[in-house]
């Protein structure tokens, strides 16, 4: 896909499903940053230019189905639509402006060359999902439920979890559709997406 073609879906599900107070601020925010060219990651999935836009489309429509099998035709009784969009396009974008483009020495057939990779640099340290569900707070308004599941989107993986064990489960038994995007993020992280050498 296209940068262009993958943005355009972005904003497609974000216009249809998001009508929240402060998203249009958000999104303008997002237009400043940059979320649309960025990658997902510097060495892993989606690591290329649109990455970032890329996953958390591919994660958006991971959860929705998701959602769909577990819930069926009532599953937007469980969670509003509003909901959906929001935690599965917004969950990573405590990655804007975090990567930037430098060079280094590689090896290719016996010779020395230089090629661009992605170094990340975060000038605001402040976590992972919790950075998410704080920049997002500064545009609009989460659901608890909405907040709990981008913050612990990363599930047993997060930093936070391995010092408190229990904390995780407590997470994902009170709020099952937060255990269900945990599990929309993995299978579009390695099942949807590729890492690009």
């Amino acid at each position: 896909m296209e940068l262009e073609e993958i943005k355009q879906e972005f904003l497609e599900i974000f216009y249809d499903n998001i009508e929240r107070e402060g998203a249009d601020a958000l999104l303008e925010y997002l237009e400043k940053t940059d979320f649309f060219t960025a990658p997902a990651s510097g060495r892993r999935h989606s690591n290329f230019a649109g990455g970032l836009c890329l996953h958390s489309v591919n994660v958006y429509k991971r959860y929705l189905k998701l959602l769909q099998n577990e819930y069926g035709d009532k599953w937007s009784e469980v969670i509003s639509p509003e909901s959906v969009a929001i935690i599965g396009l917004l969950h990573d974008i405590c990655k804007v402006n975090t990567y930037s483009v430098e060079m280094r020495n590689v090896k290719v057939d016996g010779e020395w060359i230089q090629k661009p990779f992605y170094k990340y640099g975060d000038t605001l340290p402040y976590g992972h999902g919790e950075k998410s569900v704080y920049m997002i707070s500064g545009f609009m308004r989460l659901t608890r439920e909405e907040a709990m599941a981008i913050n612990w989107h990363m599930g047993a993986f997060d930093s936070r979890a391995i010092q408190n064990s229990g904390i995780i489960a407590d997470v994902f038994y009170r709020y099952p559709t937060a255990f269900l995007f945990h599990i929309a993020d993995y299978m579009a992280t390695y099942l949807d997406e590729k890492i690009v050498d």
